[in-house]
Parts: structure tokens; C-alpha cells; sequence
């Protein structure tokens, strides 16, 4: 390999990463709502897939919660299992 050349692990751990804060903490909501349908639609993906917690940022206790919430919500048809949009 090249001298001067990097790999990229070597590049990632020169870069300071910026930690992600769960946005519920910061709000410090002690509940998240099924039927706040709006909120739960940014957790959950074109396809219908819940998005994980090291993409969102969410803490551990908080992404249990938005999970149950999420899937609350599906069972009320407040959220889709799927969506329309794949066909």
C-alpha cells in the first residue's frame, strides 16, 4: 500500500463525529403518542420500515416506546403497514 495513502477507517477516526441527542430527551416528553400520526411518519420509512435508533438518534428507552407507538398506530389504520408508493 501507498505511503501516503489512507484507509478509510484511518480518516473516520481523525474526524471528530458528532454525537447524536435523542430529540425526545431534549424535549423531555415522558410519552410519545400513537395518535400523533405526523410525528411517528419521520420514523418510518417510504416502504414502511421503522427506522433504527442509530440512524434517528433516539435513546434505547425512547425507541421502545416510538416502536409500540408505531405499532399502535398501524394496528388503529392511523399508519400503514405499507406503502402505496412501491407499485
Amino acid at each position: 500500500m501507498h505511503p501516503t495513502r489512507r484507509t478509510r477507517r484511518e480518516k473516520e477516526s481523525q474526524m471528530p463525529r458528532k454525537k447524536r441527542t435523542c430529540r425526545f430527551c431534549d424535549a423531555k416528553e415522558i410519552y410519545i403518542d400513537y395518535k400523533d400520526e405526523k410525528r411517528l411518519q419521520r420514523f418510518v420509512t417510504e416502504q414502511g420500515k421503522i427506522i433504527p435508533k442509530r440512524i434517528t438518534g433516539t435513546c434505547a428507552k425512547h425507541q421502545r416506546q416510538l416502536v409500540h407507538a408505531i405499532k399502535r398506530a398501524r394496528h388503529l389504520a392511523l399508519l400503514p403497514f405499507v406503502s402505496d408508493a412501491i407499485r
